[in-house]
């Protein structure tokens, strides 16, 4: 039996990781997070590792879910830490906006799906990566909300940001996914959207999986 498909897109803040997660775990789908995936290229790249070497190690990863966090382990390490990094975290933006870089890891993304069933987190995932996805959801939320969310991640973190500011900086982020020429984010023609602006993780994960059961996916 072919597996299913499901792919959660959206801007930056959107809460596509947690969606992602939470569905994850409730449906029994293996998981696949795009922008850890880019930064463990980026990590990999840093060591000095061979093109092929690095795709054998990507296509090893697994996305663990341990006490609602991700673990994401390669050749039985984690990497998680790492990943976290912030020169890390430049260097996979800089790497990402590269036309090579979206063509290597396309197919390493695309074997995640091919044996299992799958929910993949990004901003292309299903108008790139997996087109014919079972289904894809687009998750949206209003500037406001998505800056507050920022905020309180950052905050636990120990870190203080101003809300403008942060406004600011998500609306510039928005604007270059949005028109960048390789993989710009937009919402598939057939995706079901949710605003999560003003709906809680677990009211937007039961819309999901309203959805889900709709299309007989579970």
């Amino acid at each position: 039996m072919p597996s299913k498909v499901i792919t959660i897109d959206g801007p930056s803040a959107s809460g596509k990781g947690t969606l992602a997660k939470l569905l994850s775990k409730q449906i029994n789908f293996d998981l696949l997070d795009s922008g850890a995936l880019y930064r463990a290229f980026a990590f990999f790249t840093n060591q000095g590792l061979s093109h092929e070497v690095i795709t054998k190690k990507l296509s090893s990863i697994s996305f663990i879910l341990k006490h609602a966090k991700v673990q994401i382990v390669s050749d039985n390490e984690d990497i998680t830490n790492e990943l976290r990094m912030e020169r890390i975290a430049i260097l996979a933006s800089e790497l990402s906006s590269k036309s090579l870089t979206r063509k290597l890891l396309l197919p390493i993304q695309r074997g995640y799906g091919a044996n299992s069933n799958l929910v993949a987190d990004g901003r292309d995932m299903g108008t790139v990566v997996f087109p014919d996805a079972d289904l894809k959801i687009y998750l949206d939320a209003n500037i406001e909300i998505r800056a507050k969310r920022r905020q309180l991640e950052l905050q636990k973190r120990g870190q203080e940001v101003n809300i403008h500011d942060l406004m600011t900086d998500i609306l510039e982020r928005d604007n270059k996914d949005m028109r960048r020429d390789i993989s710009p984010l937009r919402k598939a023609d057939d995706a079901f959207t949710i605003d999560s602006s003003n709906l809680s993780s677990e009211q937007v994960l039961n819309n999901a999986i309203d959805e889900i059961k709709k299309r007989g996916l579970i």
